[in-house]
């Protein structure tokens, strides 16, 4: 079934990594940090760009195996873990930067009077600070880290947490990511969802997945929709 635009809905949740910033450069420092301090050779930018999108155990899983597939057994993990958090919480938000249009757009999904959450699997240590350095804390009525509950997406417990703390229907909560798992999310939760085009998504292109509209930033976004 076509969406029809501009869609109705009465609040958004936003992506963090790859949607609102860019947060690879943080995240490649801190994975190549672990990795010298493991003994292993370092990996380059993109390729830790294509490890982003399911929370920092997979990242630092995928860092260890060096494929977005691979595996790492449970001891290994268990060291590298810890190491990296140490390294992030030293790089979160040193090199992070705003994408282009994103203050704009928060600014006018604010000045629609349409509450805001961001959802996100980063751990909450981090999400926050982050938010703040990056100066869009007090755009945000709600902040739903990967370890706000027991699952994060493609799951869409987050989701329908962001739609009850609202009073929200899922149908009347749209959902502005980058990637397969805020698609998934989104359409588990029975929510309206929205990719950008400039984000991580694990290397794959964001047109093959299942979405109401791919938007090139939250500008964009903004006039697809308006409040119900």
């Amino acid at each position: 079934m076509s969406t029809a635009f501009p869609l109705r809905v009465k609040a958004v949740m936003i992506d963090l990594d790859g949607t609102l910033a860019d947060t690879i450069p943080d995240l490649a420092a801190a994975t190549n940090l672990m990795l010298r301090e493991l003994g292993r050779p370092v990996l380059d930018v993109e390729r830790i760009r294509d490890f982003v999108g399911k929370g920092i155990p997979k990242l630092v899983e995928r860092a260890l195996a060096g494929s977005v597939e691979g595996g790492a057994p449970a001891d290994q993990m268990a060291r590298a873990l810890p190491i990296f958090e140490r390294c992030y919480a030293g790089e979160n938000g040193r090199h992070s930067v705003l994408y282009p249009g994103v203050n704009e757009g928060l600014l006018a999904l604010r000045a629609m009077q349409l509450p805001l959450a961001c959802v996100t699997n980063k751990s909450g240590r981090f999400t926050v600070p982050l938010l703040e350095q990056l100066g869009i804390a007090r755009f945000f009525d709600q902040v739903i880290a990967g370890d706000t509950l027991p699952q994060k997406k493609p799951d869409p417990a987050q989701l329908l947490h962001a739609c009850r703390s609202f009073s929200i229907a899922p149908r009347e909560m749209l959902m502005i990511g980058d990637s397969g798992n805020d698609a998934l999310a989104a359409r588990a939760a029975g929510c309206p969802v929205f990719c950008v085009t400039y984000g991580y998504n694990e290397g794959q292109d964001v047109r093959e997945l299942d979405v109401d509209a791919i938007v090139r930033s939250l500008i964009e976004a903004k006039r697809l929709i308006q409040k119900a």
